[in-house]
């Protein structure tokens, strides 16, 4: 999703699909920045804003680390870009133009209109308990591609 969203809400929302397949336990950023490939210090201020809007949850001290705040089918992938980008993208034109909408469309504007909805259908419906197997899998795949990195 590089194109759409930022980095940062990239790996907000791999972080927290990361955090949610461990429900046992706390999970630490150093494990999730390892693990996820995501540099501390970036990841650090992207959990600060899902804990901020009450997607995470964040514990101090030795056993410290982030969990959930809530359950995992209340978390819409909508809510973390919400949280990191805002929903601005859903309003504005793809191509930039000004005022651009159904009265004075730019060339795309009926076309990227029928996408992003679709887009925001997808982020809207899918939950991260809907999500958690297919993480798990991917996790998987990453561990045994380039190691655990921990």
């Amino acid at each position: 999703m590089a194109i759409i969203f930022s980095k940062a809400c990239e790996y907000g929302i791999q972080a927290t699909l990361y955090i949610a397949t461990i429900p046992e336990r706390r999970v630490g950023i150093k494990e999730i920045a390892a693990e996820l490939n995501i540099p501390v210090h970036f990841l650090a201020k992207i959990l600060q804003s899902l804990g901020e809007k009450g997607i995470l949850a964040a514990y101090k001290g030795v056993h410290g680390g982030y969990t959930l705040q809530r359950s995992p089918a209340s978390v819409h992938l909508i809510d973390i870009v919400e949280a990191i980008d805002g929903l601005a993208f859903f309003e504005s034109c793809v191509l930039g133009f000004p005022g651009c909408g159904t009265g004075k469309p730019c060339p795309v504007h009926d076309r990227w209109g029928q996408v992003r909805d679709t887009i925001r259908d997808m982020l809207t419906k899918d939950s991260l308990a809907d999500l958690i197997p297919l993480s798990r899998e991917k996790i998987a795949v990453i561990l045994e591609e380039y190691g655990d990195i921990r």
